[in-house]
C-alpha cells in the first residue's frame, strides 16, 4: 500500500518565529556549578560540597539578617561533570560572574565552609591603581623577559 506525497500548498504549520518562553521571578541570588569529578577525586561525597556550602551560606545569611546589612544571598549549587581544569589538589567551582570573565576558581577542599564561601562569593577586588608615570615600575624577570637596565646611580626598587 503507498502513500499518496502531500500536496505543495498543505505543507505542515509552522512555529512563530516570536519565542514562546518566559521568564519568571526568584529567590536566588547566584548559582555556584561545582565539578563533581573534582570532588571525586578530592575524596568527597556527591553532595558533601553543597552541604558545606548551603550550611555556610546560612550561617552567613543569619548573620547578616543580625546586623541588617541587607537581605541573605539564596545559592543554587549545582554539580557538573568536569569544568575544565583537573587540579590535583584543588576542587574546580565557578559562579555566573566567574563564567562570563573566563573564570574558574579552584579551591582546597581542606579549607572551612565559610573560608570557601568568602573565596565564591566574596567582593570582586577593586581595580587597581593606575601606576604613578614618576616611579619606574618593577621589571619582571622570567625566561622569555631581558633583565632591565638600572643606572649605577639608581638602586632597584624593594617589594
Amino acid at each position: 500500500m503507498m502513500t499518496d506525497p502531500r500536496p505543495a500548498g498543505a505543507a505542515a504549520p509552522r512555529p512563530s518565529l516570536r519565542a514562546s518562553g518566559r521568564s519568571a521571578k526568584t529567590k536566588l541570588t547566584d548559582v555556584v556549578v561545582v565539578c563533581r569529578k573534582c570532588a571525586k577525586r578530592q575524596g568527597l561525597r556527591v553532595r558533601t560540597v553543597r552541604e558545606r556550602l548551603k550550611k555556610a551560606s546560612k550561617h552567613a545569611g543569619k548573620c547578616a539578617a543580625d546586623a541588617k546589612s541587607g537581605p541573605r544571598r539564596k545559592l543554587c549549587i549545582v554539580e557538573a561533570g568536569c569544568l575544565g581544569p583537573c587540579p590535583k589538589r584543588a576542587l574546580a567551582v565557578a559562579t555566573g560572574a566567574s563564567l562570563a570573565a573566563g573564570r574558574v576558581m579552584l579551591l582546597d577542599p581542606d579549607s572551612s565552609p565559610q573560608e570557601a564561601l568568602a573565596a565564591i562569593l566574596g567582593p570582586a577586588l577593586p581595580p587597581a591603581p593606575a601606576p604613578d608615570p614618576a616611579r619606574r615600575s618593577v621589571p619582571e624577570f622570567g625566561p622569555i623577559t631581558a633583565l632591565a637596565a638600572v643606572s649605577s646611580d639608581e638602586s632597584p626598587p624593594i617589594r
